[in-house]
């Protein structure tokens, strides 16, 4: 202890909404995106219009559903408050306290307004972890043997094991059901597009909706937390307050997206297969796979003969 108060100390923080994982993500699917956008000069006619929506959509599904695993604003909130910044210390700051629930954990921001006061700069962002590979409670104690300021410290406390809320029970169940039935999206969204790519349209278009519902039922299992009571996280006469963040929003929008995709390819192929077989560029081979012969080439070599 240093003057009876815990000492701080440096360390490598997590971005609240973005970390490399993501990064990673969406560097990948801008790759696969660029890949493409370079060989499409190469398609000819409309079907380069078709062949560029049906991918730049597909790969948006796609790295909306991976992504969304990694960032850390599933739910939000923020508020503003006079509040103690140490533990032993009766000196108050003003400041801006934020909380940002993700897949994989949450994040606490405490940001000085202004930023700098007694004689230290505030601003502290710090990522408790709760995955199958993350101890919580171990990730909460590291921070308070660095010496953590204390409403992050408050804030974090709200969610480990022993606390008796049992936030950390609810969200860490939820959180997990909603990313396996994501990364089962994933797989169907990858079938769907093996079946699009072969003459069986209203396959994929099942497969899209399919997609869409394992999304759907993302949602449904995170947004099981609101069920259970809630502990006020408060700071003085100010709460805390967390709504759904801009990645549930996301996910929702894009599962609906799913949705209208997968019902228009159905009901596509039953009542305008021509239409649904142009746009997937599948008419012109299916014109040739059944043109009759309408030239013969004789050999004037051979009629001369007679033979």
């Amino acid at each position: 202890l240093f003057n009876g108060v815990y000492p701080f100390y440096l360390q490598q923080r997590k971005v609240a909404v973005f970390d490399v994982s993501t990064i990673i993500v969406i560097v990948v699917f801008l790759t696969f995106t660029c890949s493409f956008l370079l060989i499409i000069p190469g398609i000819r006619g409309r079907a380069r219009l078709y062949w560029t929506l049906r991918v730049l959509l597909s790969l948006l599904v796609g790295v909306v559903i991976v992504a969304v695993q990694y960032t850390g604003d599933w739910e939000t909130g923020w508020v503003k408050a006079n509040t103690s910044y140490k533990s032993f210390s009766h000196a108050l700051v003003n400041a801006d306290i934020g909380l940002h629930v993700g897949l994989g954990g949450v994040n606490v921001t405490l940001m000085g307004n202004p930023v700098n006061q007694v004689n230290e700069t505030i601003n502290y962002n710090e990522h408790f972890a709760w995955s199958f590979d993350a101890d919580y409670d171990h990730s909460y104690s590291e921070g308070l043997e660095r010496g953590l300021p204390r409403p992050i410290l408050y804030v974090a406390e709200k969610f480990t094991t022993q606390n008796p809320c049992s936030m950390s029970r609810q969200y860490r169940i939820s959180s997990h059901y909603a990313s396996a039935t994501l990364w089962v999206a994933f797989c169907t969204w990858l079938i769907s597009n093996m079946l699009f790519s072969m003459p069986v349209l209203v396959y994929g278009g099942y497969m899209l909706l399919v997609t869409g519902a394992f999304m759907i039922f993302s949602l449904l299992s995170f947004s099981t937390v609101r069920n259970s009571l809630m502990c006020p996280i408060q700071f003085g006469t100010a709460t805390l307050h967390i709504v759904y963040g801009g990645s549930f929003w996301l996910t929702l929008a894009i599962g609906l997206l799913c949705f209208v995709a997968g019902i228009t390819v159905v009901a596509l192929h039953y009542f305008n297969l021509d239409l649904l077989k142009t746009f997937f560029d599948l008419r012109e081979d299916n014109a040739e796979e059944y043109q009759e012969m309408t030239e013969v080439y004789v050999n004037a070599h051979f009629v001369n003969k007679g033979l």
